[in-house]
């Protein structure tokens, strides 16, 4: 199996980082899946999107992402995001009740609606 080198990085932190098979990201031209041996590339990632991540073990990595860019070569993968969340570390609750509720400024908005799809792709896998 091809590998390649991820980092998934936000500003106040490196979230992940290791080999993985393959690596999804919504963007702002769609969504897009890289594999090892892509061609290069740079893309900017949407507000209030995610990341998955394969692992070559075959783990599933969700990361709900909002704002960046991520980088492409044939052997690795770097995201970096203006701020990121990890699904495991998402309070969903707290996040559909600020879109419930509204009120909040529309980057929360986005940041609230990217958590929650971060966790509803890691209850579907």
């Amino acid at each position: 199996m091809a590998e390649m080198t991820v980092d998934l990085v936000a500003v106040e932190r490196k979230l992940w980082s290791g080999q993985a098979s393959f690596v999804s990201a919504q963007t702002t031209e769609g969504q897009i899946g890289i594999m090892a041996g892509h061609e290069p590339l740079l893309g900017q990632l949407v507000e209030g999107g995610t990341v998955t991540i394969v692992t070559t073990d075959g783990e599933r990595i969700v990361a709900a992402v909002h704002g960046g860019f991520f980088s492409v070569t044939a052997d690795t993968v770097r995201v970096l995001a203006e701020s990121a969340d990890l699904a495991a570390e998402v309070d969903v609750e707290a996040a559909r009740k600020m879109l419930a509720e509204g009120g909040a400024d529309e980057a929360q908005l986005r940041a609230a609606q990217g958590q929650v799809r971060a966790v509803e792709a890691t209850a579907t896998s």
